[in-house]
């Protein structure tokens, strides 16, 4: 049934064979087009005619036929054209899309995912066992994909991801070592990897920023060390050298003047004379990778000794955060110390002073030097034997 002459001026209802109701109207380019499903109801189908008019009256028209690509074709190509992405965090958004993704809402086309069904598709995945934080992961990806949906390929009006609070991890309490322990695992470690302890800790170094430092990297009188680059592990492809995580990760950073002897004595003893010779490295020479390291050192049981059972290597860097935030330094000068990045905080840590990075390596040697035997300890036997048990709270 086709509207009367006159009756309507914008678009035109009629009743199809199956008795549901369907709206086509004349967009902005001048093509006629159907509204993206039909109606059980006249009333219904009038009514999104008046909104769809209103939105081409408002210049709010979004052409429906954009919206109609699959979550799961259009996730994958934000992924693949999405800038300035990692090859390790290509990877993490493949697996996610794969895994938490695609197999619950991947077949629904972009404009038809609306906020219920994000809402049943978290449900899900917690009840298939997925935990808090994978949930997480998995929602913000998929929030992001759906915002460039909104505002750069005006594919939808509204981004259906608006489920409070689904964003957000229950962030595990990691433990942080005293100045002893830091000590006490140096001195526990295969000799060689004591000052890759030592660096990572009181240099707030990521672990593919600690293994990627060259000798040209490092000033063990001054106790400087520039960060440039990283290793990340990528599946078949092993150790990848590039650039730190972030812009802000390109960085220096000054150490506290009570480990720069037995940084002295690494670089004395196990790192080559070229500048370019990586300064932590396998007894053969070759990078490190973290399960290799594990096994060297005996990490489990190690750090169990020093009474940090569970320690992680990467809470040797939230431990070195934890004393430099003691020292009472400024969040925008730790931020930048620490070298993160994110769109609020970019601008802070770019404009971080090298004054102020100096006073914190000061302050946290003053914090290192309240324990016997943190210098000196290279005379002869265990270097850091001496460490009196404390806390520096």
């Amino acid at each position: 049934m086709v509207n009367r002459p006159g009756r309507r001026r914008f678009g035109s209802i009629r009743k199809r064979e199956s008795g549901r109701w369907q709206v086509r109207y004349r967009g902005p380019d001048g093509v006629m087009r159907s509204a993206p499903q039909t109606f059980a109801r006249k009333e219904e189908a009038q009514r999104w005619l008046t909104l769809a008019e209103a939105e081409l009256m408002q210049q709010d028209w979004i052409d429906p036929q954009r919206g109609q690509v699959l979550v799961k074709d259009y996730a994958q190509q934000w992924i693949a054209q999405r800038p300035g992405l990692r090859p390790r965090t290509v990877a993490l958004y493949e697996w996610i899309l794969g895994k938490h993704i695609t197999p619950y809402v991947g077949t629904v086309p972009v404009a038809r995912l609306t906020t219920p069904m994000v809402r049943r598709w978290r449900a899900q995945l917690l009840t298939d066992g997925v935990s808090v934080n994978g949930a997480a992961k998995a929602y913000r990806l998929l929030r992001a994909v759906l915002m460039t949906a909104v505002k750069e390929d005006e594919m939808i009006r509204k981004n259906p991801c608006r489920i409070p609070g689904a964003d957000q991890e229950r962030a595990e309490e990691r433990p942080v070592l005293t100045v002893p322990q830091v000590f006490a695992l140096a001195d526990a470690v295969p000799e060689r990897f004591a000052a890759l302890i030592l660096v990572t800790t009181f240099g707030c170094l990521r672990w593919g920023e600690a293994v990627a430092l060259r000798r040209r990297d490092l000033d063990a009188d001054l106790g400087v060390v520039r960060v440039r680059e990283a290793f990340t592990e990528q599946r078949g492809k092993g150790m990848v050298l590039g650039p730190p995580k972030s812009r802000a990760g390109v960085r220096t950073v000054a150490l506290p003047a009570a480990v720069l002897p037995r940084l002295r004595h690494h670089l004395d003893t196990y790192v080559g004379a070229e500048l370019e010779a990586f300064v932590f490295t396998t007894q053969s020479g070759s990078t490190i990778r973290r399960g290799g390291f594990n096994k060297l050192t005996r990490w489990q049981p190690t750090v169990a000794a020093i009474g940090a059972p569970g320690l992680h290597f990467h809470d040797l860097r939230h431990t070195g955060n934890t004393f430099a935030a003691r020292a009472g330094t400024s969040l925008r000068d730790l931020m930048a110390r620490m070298g993160h990045d994110n769109p609020r905080a970019a601008l802070i840590y770019q404009h971080a002073s090298t004054e102020a990075d100096q006073a914190i390596a000061a302050a946290v040697n003053v914090l290192v030097l309240q324990f016997p035997g943190a210098v000196g300890g290279m005379a002869a036997g265990s270097p850091y034997s001496m460490i009196a048990e404390g806390d520096v709270s």
